[in-house]
């Protein structure tokens, strides 16, 4: 059936309601043309022709009361699909208001039209009294019982092409539907009301063929008859319901593989469409995960925004860590500043920090801060890091080198380099963190790094690094003991020279 109907919306969308009416009108014949032929039957009557014509001039009243074709309730996504400026959410609102409409609408309609149509049949046969008021409580239960398991699912099923074409990927119809009734409580209702439709026709019918009370076989016969009628019916009256299930499944597996393009047609208006609309959103949700991950990861270190966005801010509420940090900065550069335009200043610090960046991150350091012209860079938080000190120096060298080739002697630069403990976590308010490190062993790699425009070094350890490498590069150079600014006491450090090819091994 949903190839029918969205063959059926694709080809006359404009005047949908009328050719829903056309396959309203046959798929009830199949189901109401049985009633008034029984009726004969059970009269002991041969004008078969005569109800079948009755039954045929009235499913015409009944269909018509059913869909209402042309009304209001279906003017504005017919204006929609003949291209009339119509707003996308009023015509997506009006199909749940008018599907909630129609499931009213039929059960009163098939209630009041079965029992005419019974009564009406009878009469002409001649039928006496108190036999039409039989028939009449017939139809009534025949007619709420058809009514209540077809209505939801072909309402439902017939509209939802049309709210797929007018949502789309949009989300403007997450919030329309609603989630009563339940599932659950529609299809239970409707395979019960399928069940004593059909249990009533089966009883009807044997009630009228004598040879049922002589041979027992013959209601196999019936109950074979009823079943290849009902089964079908049953598929159809079903599979309205069944859709979103199939659609919340490929879903999920879309999800799984990381796939987020494609939002789910919000197309019932019960729990089935609410938690359609409700897993539109979780998708959404992810998404902005996603991008604001992808953020994350330009403005900060890869590592500390997919450690935040898993563990939340309060995974760095504080913590003592042996690190090594190291500062960078560039020789000169106000200087330079002053001498060139904005544009040229900032186009020489994103040349040297795409040399900074990927030499830190590669071997996964955590770029902390920059700091105008330089950068501070931690090794061993927030993530752990074996050799920190090792690694610490092999990205240094991997810097100077970086810096060397691209640029030659036009742009220099110093890096201090300290190992030792640290206080690691978040500071700031709600309104703003930042993810730092606070330990006098930042303010010597900091006091480190200046004192290399005093020994001319570009690269300077302080004897704690030295002290932690697993690895000790050959180029080092013993610079002696030296008072550093905010320090008691001195400081032993040692300079790498990255122009011996031995040292760059430390590569």
């Amino acid at each position: 059936m949903d190839r029918i109907f969205q063959w059926v919306w694709d080809r006359y969308g404009p005047t949908y309601s009328w050719a829903i009416c056309v396959l309203v009108y046959f798929a009830g014949l199949s189901v109401y043309l049985a009633f008034p032929l029984i009726i004969v039957a059970f009269e002991r009557s041969d004008r078969y022709a005569a109800a079948a014509v009755i039954a045929f001039a009235a499913m015409v009243v009944r269909v018509y009361f059913m869909v209402l074709p042309g009304s209001k309730g279906v003017r504005p996504f017919e204006k929609w699909a003949a291209g009339h400026d119509v707003d996308p959410t009023e015509a997506l609102h009006a199909t749940f208001t008018y599907a909630r409409g129609t499931n009213v609408r039929v059960l009163a309609t098939d209630v009041i039209w079965a029992p005419c149509l019974g009564m009406l049949v009878g009469a002409i046969l001649g039928a006496p009294g108190w036999r039409l008021v039989q028939y009449a409580i017939v139809g009534a239960v025949y007619g709420a019982a058809v009514g209540v398991f077809g209505v939801h699912s072909f309402t439902e099923g017939s509209l939802r092409p049309v709210r797929a074409a007018i949502a789309g990927d949009t989300g403007i119809g997450d919030s329309l539907p609603r989630s009563r009734p339940t599932f659950a409580a529609w299809t239970t209702i409707a395979m019960f009301s399928l069940a004593f439709g059909f249990s009533t026709g089966a009883a009807l019918i044997a009630s009228v063929i004598d040879r049922s009370r002589h041979d027992p076989v013959v209601s196999v016969v019936i109950g074979v008859a009823l079943m290849l009628i009902a089964g079908p019916v049953a598929v159809m009256a079903t599979a309205p319901f069944l859709r979103p299930i199939r659609d919340l499944a490929e879903g999920t597996k879309r999800v799984a593989a990381g796939d987020y393009s494609q939002r789910l047609p919000v197309v019932q208006d019960d729990d089935l469409g609410a938690l359609s609309a409700s897993f539109n959103r979780m998708q959404a949700g992810l998404v902005e995960r996603q991008r604001l991950q992808a953020a994350f990861g330009t403005y900060v270190d890869p590592a500390l925004a997919a450690r935040l966005l898993e563990q939340g801010d309060d995974v760095f509420t504080g913590e003592r860590r042996e690190v090594t940090v190291m500062f960078i900065d560039i020789r000169d550069f106000t200087p330079f500043a002053e001498a060139n335009t904005a544009e040229v200043t900032v186009a020489h610090l994103n040349t040297l920090f795409e040399i900074v960046v990927p030499a830190v991150v590669g071997v996964g350091g955590h770029l902390n801060k920059f700091l105008g012209d330089g950068a501070m860079v931690v090794f061993g938080a927030p993530n752990d890091l074996e050799r920190h000190a090792d690694t610490a120096v092999r990205a240094a060298v991997a810097i100077q080198c970086g810096v060397a080739e691209r640029f030659g002697g036009a742009l220099r630069i110093g890096i201090g380099i300290n190992t030792g403990v640290v206080i690691a976590g978040t500071i700031g308010c709600a309104g703003h963190l930042e993810f730092t490190l606070i330990g006098d062993t930042v303010n010597v790699a900091s006091r480190v790094e200046q004192f290399t425009k005093t020994t001319g070094d570009a690269i300077l350890l302080t004897h704690q690094t030295v002290e932690a490498l697993l690895s000790r590069p050959v180029g080092l150079i013993d610079r002696g003991a030296h008072a550093l600014k905010g320090k008691s006491t001195q400081v032993q450090i040692f300079g790498l020279a990255v122009d011996d090819p031995a040292a760059r091994g430390a590569l």
